[in-house]
């Protein structure tokens, strides 16, 4: 009944189409699902991924055109990092979105990787992030997370040189995206916590995570950032934490340019009643199975009350399109296929080209 990684993460937009471009246009990600809301089918749920929108590369959107933009805080998450493997690669994607007038922080060295952020349209932030160097930079393998690791100063917000790094780019100009650029899976997902012992002994204890890195965070550093990993901890494994002390962090509240919920993928229907019969016997409130066609989920919380999601591998996205046309039509599961006129006409068309 292992957590296997991170299946997807849903976030919040206010304009499909805005969104479609960003996403697919400009990142290069494949919209592997066009769908709606199984809960609100006014609306649209997007998913974008590799080209089958396997877990660990999905991205989904909910388009909600009239709430107000959401603010990052307690309880919700920071930012989504996506995966390249290497500084050339990431350099590229810096030289590209510049060039599109998307404002580019970076490269920071953050010891086990190097990471770029940047806001998509609705302001969620984003991270591109390397896969090196690695966990065992400053630790053993067999003492991943044993200790707490404080960076050398010279790569926090106190030492290193903002000027140098925001002068640092790829030289050529990036009108397409080469094979190295291509975003195919997350590197990690990071939140916000009230209380980092709280959250450690919800995530070690209940969910079956390891602490792989106890350190702080580096842009500040009065407070502790902490790393969950599953499995063989490589990027898309991975979940981390800001901790923050009594009032010393806003809550945040949902809303366009943040996250909704992170769901963790589980290898079948076996598996998630397990993890929904030992989440029970835990004292967490979790919901009943609910069949979201392309996987199966149940719905609960951390202990900030962050919406986390445990979904099946399958079905998956090839259940009702072939790889070469999937994300080009509205795909509707059985029982909404009733009312497809209806919901066709109060959706506004989205061009992928």
């Amino acid at each position: 009944m292992s957590i296997l990684g991170i299946h997807h993460i849903t976030m919040v937009c206010s304009n499909a189409q805005r969104t479609v471009d960003f996403y697919s246009k400009l990142l290069g990600m494949k919209l592997v699902k066009k769908t709606v809301n199984f809960d609100a089918v006014n609306t649209y749920h997007l998913y974008f991924g590799d080209e089958t929108g396997a877990p660990g590369s999905l991205l989904t959107f909910f388009e909600w055109p009239t709430v107000p933009r959401g603010r990052w805080g307690i309880g919700t998450t920071h930012h989504l990092a996506l995966l390249v493997e290497n500084n050339d690669a990431q350099l590229k994607w810096k030289r590209r979105l510049t060039d599109n007038g998307v404002q580019v922080t970076g490269p920071y060295d953050r010891r086990y990787f190097h990471s770029i952020y940047f806001s998509d349209p609705d302001g969620m932030i984003l991270e591109i992030a390397t896969r090196k160097p690695g966990w065992t930079v400053d630790e053993s393998a067999e003492q991943l997370g044993t200790n707490v690791i404080m960076p050398p100063e010279v790569i926090t917000h106190r030492g290193r040189d903002d000027k140098a790094i925001a002068a640092k780019t790829w030289a050529e100009p990036v009108p397409e995206i080469t094979s190295d650029m291509a975003l195919k899976r997350m590197h990690h997902i990071t939140a916000i916590s009230s209380d980092i012992f709280r959250t450690t002994d919800f995530y070690t204890g209940v969910l079956g995570f390891k602490v792989v890195k106890r350190t702080v965070n580096y842009d500040d550093t009065a407070w502790p950032h902490f790393y969950y990993a599953v499995g063989d901890f490589s990027p898309g494994t991975v979940m981390t934490y800001f901790g923050y002390g009594p009032n010393a962090m806003r809550y945040g509240s949902l809303g366009t340019g943040l996250t909704h919920h992170v769901a963790f993928a589980v290898k079948d229907d076996d598996a998630q009643r397990e993890w929904q019969e030992k989440l029970h016997s835990q004292n967490v409130q979790v919901t009943e199975v609910l069949d979201r066609k392309y996987f199966k989920s149940i719905y609960f919380n951390d202990p900030d009350g962050h919406i986390l999601e445990i979904a099946t591998v399958g079905p998956g996205m090839l259940v009702d399109e072939d790889k070469a046309t999937l994300g080009t039509n509205l795909s509707l599961p059985d029982w909404l296929e009733v009312n497809r006129p209806r919901i066709e006409q109060e959706l506004a068309p989205i061009t992928l080209s």
